[in-house]
């Protein structure tokens, strides 16, 4: 179980799987090495920033518009404030690479252990795909 100044300061992802809740299938969400970052402050304000690591190279200076396109696709970028409820961390979306986050609030059920941080049974759908799924991240303290 964690506390809210627990979460305080900058986490870096170690994993992220994703469960397919219809057929239980669990797989990397980013990749198998994902690179991202997770950050809590005193303020309340929070960040997110997840890449694949599988991410594709640009040809040019400027990505094209397909490249841009699989650019977009792997990543996950947003911010906004937080608030701690009954062992869980809600994340208030302000900006978002996905404008449909702003809409509504993130639910993260979180446990701290030493450095660990763990978000387990956050529900969400696939971008993807669109199938509903349960997220499993894990972060190390920074």
């Amino acid at each position: 179980m964690g506390t809210a100044a627990a979460l305080h300061g900058t986490w870096r992802m170690v994993s992220w799987k994703r469960k397919i809740v219809a057929t239980g299938a669990v797989s990397d969400a980013m990749g198998p090495d994902p690179v991202g970052f997770l950050s809590y402050q005193p303020d309340g304000r929070m960040m997110a920033l997840v890449v694949s690591s599988e991410r594709p190279r640009s040809n040019g200076k400027m990505p094209t518009d397909s490249e841009k396109i699989a650019l977009f696709d792997s990543m996950l970028a947003y911010a906004g404030t937080y608030t701690f409820e009954n062992g869980r961390v809600i994340h208030h979306v302000d900006a978002s690479w996905n404008p449909a986050w702003g809409v509504t609030d993130l639910i993260r059920p979180f446990s701290i252990d030493g450095k660990r941080l763990v978000i387990s049974g956050a529900p969400g759908v696939d971008p993807k795909s669109g199938d509903e799924v349960i997220y499993e991240l894990e972060f190390r303290k920074i």
